[in-house]
């Protein structure tokens, strides 16, 4: 099974093109680019270089978030587009499944976060069983990181942070536990290839997201939706004054 992967979720933006269980190619640019400027480029210049065309793929993979809120849908639009014009299925796989899956069979917790800003971060728990499947001991969550790190403060084995934000948080993180490691920093990006190898199960399966019910995984309102719900709410305080 020919699949075509694409994460939009972060800063970074990643392409994948794998056939079963061999990766055939991956794009990926962390560096300051609109992803709504460069995304079919990278799908075209992949399949290109790959020897195949649209429709010599089986299905799509999709990041559904969490993550930018733009990005989030500029992905999701961009795989529904392909799938609906190719007729073939597509699935969306969790941003944060896929930075666990960059860690397969190691030992110990994963905990996958993004920056959610204000000191917060999306998050996600994780391990590798002897058979190296992924195992989720708690799903898509949003934290204060303190509050998470206090959790994740219980455990007696090493538990492996890996994300965009561990940097930015790295002391916090090291200094709460002698258990907390972080991950090395070129697994803490989002790659398509991790979200194509998770994706394929469910294609596998005929597991599909449907086309108009799909959405990312936001959490939290946009910054426009709350700006806009505070503005209505001063306008109706203003009003009964």
């Amino acid at each position: 099974m020919k699949i075509l992967s694409i994460d939009t979720s972060t800063q970074c933006a990643s392409c994948a093109l794998i056939d079963d269980t061999r990766l055939l190619g991956e794009i990926i640019f962390n560096y300051k680019k609109q992803h709504s400027v460069i995304m079919m480029d990278i799908i075209h210049n992949l399949l290109s270089n790959c020897g195949s065309t649209l429709q010599d793929v089986d299905g799509f993979v999709v990041s559904k978030g969490p993550g930018s809120f733009t990005g989030l849908r500029i992905g999701m639009s961009t795989i529904k587009g392909l799938s609906h014009g190719t007729k073939k299925p597509f699935v969306s796989v969790s941003t944060l499944d896929s930075l666990a899956f960059n860690l397969s069979h190691s030992n110990g917790i994963i905990c996958s976060i993004i920056d959610a800003l204000r000191d917060n971060v999306y998050y996600g728990i994780y391990r590798f069983d002897s058979h190296g499947k992924m195992i989720k001991i708690e799903d898509v969550s949003r934290s204060a990181l303190d509050n998470l790190l206090q959790k994740l403060n219980s455990h007696e084995e090493q538990v492996t942070f890996i994300g965009d934000c561990t940097e930015k948080f790295k002391d916090r993180i090291l200094n709460s536990s002698p258990n907390f490691v972080i991950a090395s920093y070129n697994n803490n990006i989002v790659r398509a290839s991790s979200l194509a190898f998770i994706g394929r199960e469910f294609l596998e399966k005929g597991d599909y997201d449907n086309l108009y019910d799909s959405a990312p995984i936001y959490l939290i309102k946009s910054q426009a939706e709350r700006e806009y719900e505070e503005k209505i709410s001063l306008q109706r305080k203003e009003n009964k004054e």
